[in-house]
């Protein structure tokens, strides 16, 4: 068997290596359009987070210090 592959192997090394050689660069351009596809959507989520984190502390900070501040705040509807 390798006797009659042999003779045909070498005459198309060379091209049989750049079709080898484009399927490999093809591959390696998708996986890495869809690794960036998934950094972007951490980027994203990373973003959120820190973005709702935030105005957790916002609300923190302007809470009302006692019992007076909060019934007076929900009165005036500005709680």
């Amino acid at each position: 068997m390798w006797a009659l592959i042999q003779p045909w192997l070498l005459r198309n090394a060379l091209g049989l290596l750049g079709w080898l050689a484009a399927a490999g660069a093809v591959a390696a351009v998708l996986l890495g359009a869809r690794q960036a596809g998934r950094n972007a959507e951490r980027v994203e989520r990373m973003k959120k987070t820190i973005e709702v984190q935030h105005d957790q502390l916002q609300a923190a900070a302007r809470r009302p210090r006692d019992r007076d501040e909060l019934a007076r705040r929900l009165r005036d509807g500005t709680f």
